[in-house]
């Protein structure tokens, strides 16, 4: 009969997370994942095989922590206009930006990094930021957009926008709206409007005028 193990999965797995988020796939040594899941190397080797096999396991359980939330806001029918959702959820990348989280996200992480030469982590990662631009694709269709391309560009400047993230370079709307009063407020992606507290969040992904920003005023030119 099989011992049952003497850790729990879940939370060794949440450790295992915040160690490859921090230090990266490549950076993260066995110690560090030992330490930060609180688990043996007998128990790590026995239950996850060897590292590759274990951040695989991370990926799965952050696709259900934030790459599904994710999707889902965008996608979310209770906002009917999806530029609206677009912009709640580059305002929520902002607020915890400002709450002090300046991790990035892992999965961005992981695609630009050397880890990617590994074509199991590849596919992994590929599949998860097709699932992110499926939700741009389905927010920009519902928000009277079907331009080809334009969800290809709202993800790309979603990975630079968590990846300068991580960098601590300062983000534009940090430094130019910190005088501006209200900015705190969280994102509430029920609500039908552009998220209150921060009505440029869309200028921190790509240079100049943002995407949605500038798809809203060709659609009020084309109807006059």
């Amino acid at each position: 009969m099989a011992r049952p193990r003497e850790f729990d999965t879940d939370t060794a797995l949440t450790g295992a997370m915040d160690v490859f988020w921090q230090l990266g796939y490549e950076n993260a040594s066995l110690p560090d994942l030992l330490s930060g899941m609180g688990i043996t190397r007998g128990s790590l080797y026995k239950a996850f095989t060897d590292k590759k096999t274990l951040f695989l396991t991370v990926l799965t359980q952050y696709d259900d922590a934030a790459v599904k939330p994710a999707v889902a806001m965008l996608c979310d029918p209770k906002v009917p206009n999806g530029l609206d959702r677009i912009d709640a959820l580059f305002g929520l990348v902002l607020s915890r930006v400002r709450a002090g989280d300046r991790r990035g996200c892992l999965l961005c992480t992981a695609a630009a990094g050397p880890a990617m030469d590994d074509a199991d982590i590849s596919k992994a990662v590929g599949a998860l930021l097709a699932d992110m631009r499926h939700g741009f694709d389905q927010a920009l269709k519902d928000g009277g957009v079907q331009r080809e391309g334009q969800a290809d560009l709202l993800l790309t400047q979603y990975v630079g926008l968590r990846i300068i993230t991580r960098s601590q370079a300062p983000l534009p709307l940090l430094s130019t709206g910190e005088n501006k009063k209200n900015r705190s407020a969280e994102v509430d992606p029920t609500k039908n409007n552009r998220h209150p507290d921060h009505p440029r969040a869309a200028s921190l992904y790509g240079s100049g005028e943002s995407v949605v920003r500038q798809v809203r005023t060709e659609k009020r030119h084309a109807s006059v």
